[in-house]
Parts: structure tokens; C-alpha cells; sequence
């Protein structure tokens, strides 16, 4: 016996994983574009932090960072993939508020010990803060369940390593 998903209005009868339709909103889709290109953007001066920073808070802030961008961004990739947003993304290499951009890398990688623990911590703190306020926007405005799921934990692992820079 066949198992027949739920009848449309006109006596068809449709698939039972329509019934589950997942639907992202413009600010869902926003978010997760954005949020990859600053995650993937934050790797190149989480890299430099093991061999530039003579500071073991610095350098504990860097590895927990780089787990939490590297965690976020599995689930962003496969929300991209269901969203079916385009390969290229958009905001890219884009100068945004807490966007790690390759001058600010490469400028830290000409730096060590406290230099470059000051330059690499301030950049650490946009990146974070405006993770949240993006993450808080997305919480507010964003229409798929799995997205805001997301946000929420964004929310909660960045304001945690927020608290350990002073």
C-alpha cells in the first residue's frame, strides 16, 4: 500500500517532504552569505596568531575562534547549498564592518609579540562583535528555522569569546 502525501486543493496528492518546505527570507539569505565571507575571511590572521603572538591568551582566543568560525561555516556552506545561492559570493573580499581584510593581514603579518597582538586582537573583537550584531539582526528578521538556529549559536560562542579579551 502506497503512502500518499497530503492532497492539494485540487485532489492531488504531492510529495510528503513538500509538507516540509524549508523557506529563507531575504535577511536569511543575507546573513548566511555574509557570515561565510567573514568567517572565511577571519582563517588567513587566525593562521598568523600560533607563529606572531607571544601571548597565551591571545593565542588561546585565536584557536577558539578558528573552532568556532570552522563549525560555523560547515553549517553555513550546507544552508547556502539548501538556500541554492550562487557559488560566488557577493560580499567576498567586501570592506565591512568586522571583515578581516587582506591589508589588515598582511599588515599583521609583518608584526609580532605585542604588536601584532594588539592589531590581531582588535580585528578578532570586530569580527566578533559584529558577528553578533549580524547574528542578532538574522534572530530578529529571519524566516528559516535552521538559520536562526544558527544565529542563536553565533550569538552565544562569539559573545563567549568576546569575554575573554580585555
Amino acid at each position: 500500500m502506497a503512502l500518499l502525501g497530503p492532497v492539494s486543493c485540487a485532489g492531488r496528492s504531492t510529495p510528503a517532504a513538500a509538507a516540509t518546505t524549508v523557506t529563507f527570507g531575504g535577511t536569511d539569505l543575507a546573513w548566511i552569505e555574509i557570515t561565510i565571507a567573514m568567517d572565511e575571511q577571519v582563517q588567513p590572521l587566525l593562521d598568523l596568531v600560533p607563529s606572531h603572538s607571544r601571548d597565551p591568551k591571545v593565542q588561546a582566543l585565536g584557536v577558539q575562534v578558528q573552532a568556532v568560525a570552522k563549525a560555523e561555516l560547515a553549517t553555513l556552506r550546507s544552508l547556502h547549498d539548501q538556500a541554492g545561492l550562487p557559488a560566488a559570493n557577493p560580499h567576498e573580499g567586501m570592506p565591512m564592518p568586522g571583515v578581516v581584510t587582506i591589508d589588515k593581514v598582511n599588515q599583521a603579518a609583518r608584526l609580532s609579540g605585542t604588536t601584532f597582538d594588539a592589531v590581531a586582537v582588535e580585528q578578532i573583537r570586530g569580527y566578533l562583535e559584529h558577528g553578533i550584531d549580524l547574528a542578532q539582526s538574522e534572530q530578529k528578521s529571519g524566516a528559516e528555522a535552521q538559520t536562526r538556529a544558527l544565529a542563536l549559536n553565533v550569538i552565544r560562542t562569539r559573545t563567549e569569546a568576546l569575554s575573554s579579551i580585555k
